[in-house]
């Protein structure tokens, strides 16, 4: 009997030593020291510390069990290694996993990084056979409170999502290690891009570096050997709670995962049972012209040619010179301007992976031909394509802008890009295509009258600009004086003055085809402003101030003076000015994407800014306000700063213009006061707007007006709702105030944003917009309140709250554009 007790003793003394070795659980009254390990059920996986190589540093992971080498799943402390063996691991009371360095007793990894949660009652983590170590709540009912299949490192497993959960804005996405021995973050990272239509990407350091996608219906678009078969099947899932692709396995017995290497290539590999040996799979088609927008916009690249790089049909290189020597990221432009009113046609490209659709606006119930017809209807259409390529094909992109990032491969998905009539062929213009043969008469009349015109045209236009440059010898270049420039303003130094090139009319002329209409981009209070492209290939904006404008050469001199001594990513860049004759100009850099305004109250470009390309562009007005209120040599003050003074580069990074009404503050110097209010109505302060009071404060309330429009697509002037007189700024106050925010929202974008930081947005916005001056933040404390999480203080009832309150000002603006008196300073 004794030898019976002794037996049963000694073997429930070796279960609870050795219990992490027989079970696949781990209880908050438990531990895992370095040297024992977690199984899941079915042996497949092992959890443990573990080293790789020559390095000796420690790490909690998940690894394949009984493979030889090591081939590792998962790493909870990648960042943060133990140097000896005295790791320890164990769970929490409140459900948080916990790795600690037993020799100095210090938490070097936890699950739950942020507040610490409620407390569970019997939190219970286990390794379950996919690979997954999750953490339940077995009070309940076994309520997930954390697993590993959310936080992946370099290795895709079946059943992993990877895409974001847009409840709660979990971004799930595959990090490389920074060797195969270091399981450190590395360089890349693998992610499903959401904005726009969403689509696989691999970014290097942050930076686009190739693209997958966007999804077709059976793989990702460009990847033509991604495809299910008998080992596994994949999907794409999205809807209004989250985007991600995932795969299953469809032969159980088969050992499959998808390793993202530390140089950024995603491989397939697979178990051989036979040669104990993992073996290559498949990998995604990887070459030069798997690198983002090689071949820069509107670009082609095809691995089969050399050079690698050419024009689409219908598009010429924008820098010739860069182009023969193999540099092609200044891309291409149209042969021909479009000419939306006279009827463009379509040229169909085959084979070619579809362009980059972070800007593309999408359908994915229309047909092609609803498709061709939305893209037709809309002058601003580049292009169009379906979604879906199974059956007849379904689903809707569009696409405005430039097309970038397009190669040739091995599958079928047709891209439909707007042409001029004159680059079209003649059988490829739909309205030929579709007569009868007896009409090729007809056709050839009217081939023989289109040529006969287009060399009337040539000679008249190679008239025009002799003329032109005859007429231009005669002028006397005039350049800016520096002592116009009010002696008050002008800066301590002028050798650290920043150098503006003086721009012939000539040159500018010629560079806007002599401000021909189709260069015009757009109108505003100064006059109205050209694209031209000078003989180096440089693209440029020229403002031109218009002889009956109400602002004159008072701003022309201010808008020298403040801009030309700035630099800042977030502001606009002066390149230079022309003064010959009645003429004044100033030339930017050019910003492909236009004005702030014309994307987010478009009815359909503003499907193109998603969620997050808008709460990047908030963050770049603010760090840009920043810059001018504390950051840059003198505290300036913008004072009309609105929508369509922000314009947009080619990435859609955000960049301040238009600085002809801005005021430089002296030292100690905060506020000013006038008599003649400057500004754009539904921006203005009100102690502005009424007592004529003005300092940074005021470009703060202008800033919170901003943040509101771009959440909702909603001008402030102008708003109206349905079930109240609100104006805009009352209208998200009241949301705010009730609890629901989250309706200020467009609705387009409520399936793909990320919650917090739409509320955030909403309450930044309502903190800048209150009433009194006082009573806002600093644009320094704004930045803050984005970048950190925390607490932010309840914003009051917010300026000009009924609708009939705004300010009756004879100075303001009609139709936003800005009419002012300068007053003296």
């Amino acid at each position: 009997m004794e030898i019976l007790h002794y037996f049963l003793f000694f073997g429930l003394l070796m279960s609870y030593l050795g219990i992490c070795r027989a079970q696949d659980t781990i209880t908050a009254n438990q531990t895992l020291r370095d040297g024992d390990t977690l199984v899941s059920a079915d042996e497949m996986y092992e959890l443990g510390f573990f080293s790789r190589g020559n390095i000796t540093n420690r790490y909690l992971g998940i690894w394949y069990k009984n493979k030889s080498p090591l081939t590792v799943a998962w790493v909870a402390n990648r960042e943060t290694p133990i140097r000896d063996s005295s790791g320890v691991f164990r769970v929490d009371t409140n459900g948080s996993l916990l790795v600690i360095a037993g020799s100095n007793n210090t938490v070097v990894w936890s699950s739950n990084p942020g507040p610490v949660s409620p407390p569970t009652i019997n939190p219970v983590a286990q390794l379950l056979n996919p690979g997954n170590l999750v953490v339940r709540d077995q009070s309940g009912e076994g309520s997930l409170i954390w697993q590993s299949f959310d936080h992946p490192g370099d290795m895709f497993l079946p059943g992993i999502k990877l895409g974001k959960d847009l409840i709660s804005g979990l971004d799930r996405r595959l990090s490389s290690w920074k060797s195969v021995d270091d399981p450190s973050p590395g360089l890349y990272e693998a992610l499903m891009n959401t904005n726009g239509y969403p689509q696989l990407w691999v970014e290097r350091d942050s930076v686009p570096y190739s693209r997958f996608g966007p999804w077709n219906g059976l793989t990702f678009n460009g990847i033509p050997t991604h495809i299910s078969n008998s080992i596994y099947t994949h999907d794409f899932v999205m809807n209004d709670k989250e985007v991600y692709y995932w795969f299953t396995l469809v032969n159980t017995s088969v050992v499959t995962r998808i390793y993202f290497t530390p140089e950024g290539i995603p491989l397939r590999m697979n178990w051989n049972e036979r040669t104990q040996m993992w073996f290559l799979y498949s990998s995604a088609n990887i070459d030069m012209c798997s690198l983002f927008a090689l071949c820069g916009s509107n670009g082609r690249c095809d691995p089969k040619n050399s050079p690698l790089c050419s024009c689409m049909e219908g598009f010429e290189p924008r820098n010739p010179d860069e182009w023969s020597a193999s540099q092609w990221s200044s891309g291409c432009r149209r042969r021909t301007a479009l000419s939306c009113s006279n009827g463009d046609g379509f040229r169909v490209f085959n084979n070619v992976k579809l362009p980059d659709t972070r800007r593309a606006w999408f359908n994915r119930s229309m047909t092609l031909g609803e498709c061709e017809t939305a893209c037709k209807q809309n002058c601003s259409c580049n292009a169009y394509s379906n979604i879906d390529i199974r059956m007849n094909g379904s689903g809707c992109l569009l696409w405005f802008g430039d097309l970038m990032d397009i190669r040739t491969v091995d599958e079928s998905q047709d891209l439909f890009v707007r042409m001029a009539v004159s680059d079209l062929t003649v059988q490829s213009i739909p309205e030929f295509t579709s007569r009868p043969a007896g009409s090729n008469k007809k056709r050839q009349t009217i081939i023989v009258v289109v040529s006969i015109l287009s060399i009337l045209v040539m000679v008249i236009l190679i008239l025009a600009i002799l003329y032109g440059r005859r007429k231009n010898k005669r002028s006397r270049v005039k350049k800016i004086p520096v002592q116009t420039i009010d002696e008050e303003y002008i800066m301590d130094s002028q050798d650290d003055d920043t150098e503006l090139t003086a721009f012939s009319l000539t040159k500018i002329s010629k560079s806007t085809n002599d401000f021909a209409n189709d260069k015009k981009l757009g109108q505003g209070g100064f006059g109205p402003v050209y694209k031209g492209v000078l003989d180096d290939g440089r693209e440029i904006a020229v403002k031109r101030l218009s002889k009956t404008s109400r602002q004159g050469i008072g701003e022309f001199k201010n808008e020298v003076k403040f801009i030309a001594k700035l630099q800042h990513r977030n502001l606009v860049k002066l390149l230079g000015y022309c003064i010959q004759g009645d003429e004044n100009m100033l030339i930017y850099e050019y910003m492909p994407n236009k004005s702030l305004d014309s994307f987010i109250f478009d009815k359909i470009k503003s499907f193109i800014l998603g969620w997050s390309d808008r709460f990047r562009i908030i963050h770049g007005i603010a760090r840009g306000l920043l810059y001018l209120h504390q950051d840059s040599r003198f505290k300036i003050v913008h004072r009309d700063l609105k929508t369509s003074n922000i314009l947009l580069d080619v990435d859609m990074n955000p960049k301040i213009s238009d600085f002809g009404l801005a005021r430089m503050f002296r030292e100690h110097e905060n506020e000013a006061n006038t008599n003649n209010v400057v500004g754009t109505l539904g921006y203005i302060a009100p102690e502005y707007a009424v007592d004529g009071i003005f300092s940074e404060k005021s470009d703060v309330f202008s800033f919170g007006v901003l943040v509101l429009e771009i959440v909702s697509g909603k001008k402030n002037r102008g708003f109206s709702h349905q079930n109240d007189s609100d104006n805009l700024l009352a209208h998200a106050w009241r949301l705010f105030d009730e609890g629901m925010a989250m309706e200020l929202l467009a609705a387009h974008m409520r399936e793909s944003c990320v919650a917090s930081e739409v509320l955030r947005s909403v309450h930044i916005g309502l903190l800048c917009v209150q009433h009194f001056a006082k009573d806002r933040p600093t644009m320094s404390s704004v930045v803050l309140m984005f970048d950190k999480e925390g607490a932010l203080p309840q914003p009051k009832q917010p300026a000009f709250f009924a609708k009939g309150s705004l300010p009756q000002l004879n100075l303001a603006s009609v139709d936003d554009i800005t009419m002012t008196t300068l007053e003296p300073r």
